[in-house]
């Protein structure tokens, strides 16, 4: 009797100690669902509202049928949750799916610890055409689609419409050009008491507008077709393209026009919206929230490109989900389902209206509440139009480093330089030096 006692117990210290040590289990990619239901633990970035319309989209899969539930688990920062899938990836605590932005694409490959889903599209022929081409590009690497587009966003151009009314500009025709831009900006700026009231133009010192713009010309970021027919082991932004970019910042800052707003999002939006600047450029996805919180009437367009450049269109920022390798191939194969139910036009209908993020699914915009939304903000049409008008290629299919946001950081110090006067070239050769050293250093620990 005391025997059982002793072994009652013990069984008992193993299932207390079991539950202790998978107090966590919501963030594991292992846990079995306690209904019998095959469980996709998802891990993402998204906060705030655009976390209660993932929640909603993840609930509403979840209903729609019987075999499958989808857990999806808050782990900060996109930053943040590479750190962290750093960590557990490769083990059974490792998610089944993963959020990660655009220019972790290269880290995620070289991890060894996703699984493409291109397994899954040549198992069951899944037609990818039904994707936007301009988005899944991105995530393609050598042919092989490694993961599936998600909450997608490019640059724009936004404007305040009754400052270009007031200062005699056409408000439905923005500048698409730099010299437009320049001589919109000289327009808009105001002075009141020698102290500049309005500004015409600013621009966020984040690499990824930067990115864009050299890309919006045609221009690579890194040799190589942008890390695309190999690894990168240069960088190029500091050719004319880049030049480009950091001579318009320059001189549109010495003239008094450019308002340098710093590196945080909300500072750039509040100086919009209190017409402390016209014109600045932001993200497709925030197109909504900008217009609902002005009080005068907002334009969006096109990035403008130097005169003598020829468009080739936007880079897709943003995220995509990866399936974790080395998990239970049941999880993954649930986790393909769900990844399928996210791009039904259904699906993304929903995310374009309450996030702003464009369509993975183009045929999303042929749904009722788009058509309706659209009609309330033709803004956001734009947005999409820029994106659809797009050129296939390596400059806008972005480029492929795993030390991005590294180099991004770099970009940053270079542009906040300008405005303590530093030669464009001078700033720019110096941020391309410091990627060309980081690549070095990365291509050595790959073995490349």
């Amino acid at each position: 009797m005391q025997r059982k006692s002793v072994i009652l117990l013990s069984a008992l210290f193993l299932l207390l100690l079991g539950a202790c040590s998978n107090s966590n289990s919501s963030s594991s990619g292992a846990e079995a669902s306690e209904d019998g239901k095959q469980e996709v633990v998802f891990w993402h970035a998204m906060s705030g509202d655009l976390e209660t319309v993932l929640k909603d989209v993840v609930a509403d899969f979840n209903e729609s049928q019987e075999d499958i539930k989808v857990t999806p688990v808050f782990q900060g920062t996109y930053e943040e949750a590479l750190t962290k899938f750093n960590t557990v990836a490769g083990t059974e605590d490792a998610p089944t799916i993963m959020q990660t932005f655009e220019v972790g694409t290269k880290y995620m490959v070289d991890s060894g610890h996703v699984q493409p889903v291109q397994k899954f599209i040549d198992n069951e022929n899944y037609d990818t055409s039904q994707w936007d081409q301009n988005i899944s590009n991105y995530y393609s690497v050598d042919g092989e689609q490694y993961s599936m587009p998600f909450n997608s966003s490019t640059p724009v151009l936004i404007y305040n419409k009754d400052a270009f009314k007031e200062a005699g500009l056409n408000p439905d025709e923005a500048p698409m050009t730099y010299s437009e831009l320049m001589t919109a900006a000289k327009k808009l700026t105001k002075s009141n008491g020698g102290q500049t009231s309005q500004y015409g133009f600013s621009i966020l010192n984040y690499g990824w507008f930067f990115e864009e713009m050299v890309a919006a010309q045609g221009g690579h970021y890194v040799n190589n077709e942008n890390g695309r027919s190999g690894n990168a082991t240069k960088a190029t932004f500091n050719g004319k393209e880049g030049m480009n970019v950091f001579t318009l910042i320059r001189d549109m800052h010495k003239e008094g026009t450019f308002y340098n707003v710093g590196q945080n999002w909300d500072d750039i939006r509040a100086a919009f919206q209190s017409e402390k600047v016209a014109m600045y450029l932001d993200s497709s996805a925030g197109v909504k929230t900008i217009i609902d919180n002005a009080d005068f009437e907002v334009g969006v367009s096109y990035l403008p490109i130097p005169d003598d450049a020829e468009r080739e269109g936007v880079i897709i920022g943003g995220a995509s989900v990866w399936m974790s390798s080395g998990i239970d191939k049941a999880k993954q194969e649930a986790a393909w389902e769900f990844m399928k139910y996210l791009t039904t036009p259904e699906v993304q209908a929903e995310w374009h209206v309450e996030t702003g993020y464009f369509a993975i699914n183009p045929a999303a915009y042929d749904q009722d509440i788009v058509k309706e939304e659209w009609e309330k903000y033709p803004q956001l049409k734009v947005t999409v139009d820029q994106l659809r008008e797009t050129k296939s290629g390596t400059a806008t299919q972005g480029a492929l480093i795993s030390v991005f946001p590294e180099s991004r950081q770099k970009v940053v110090t270079a542009m906040e330089s300008l405005y303590q006067g530093m030669d464009p070239k001078e700033a720019l050769d110096q941020a391309a030096k410091e990627t060309d050293r980081a690549l070095e250093i990365e291509n050595k620990k790959q073995g490349n």
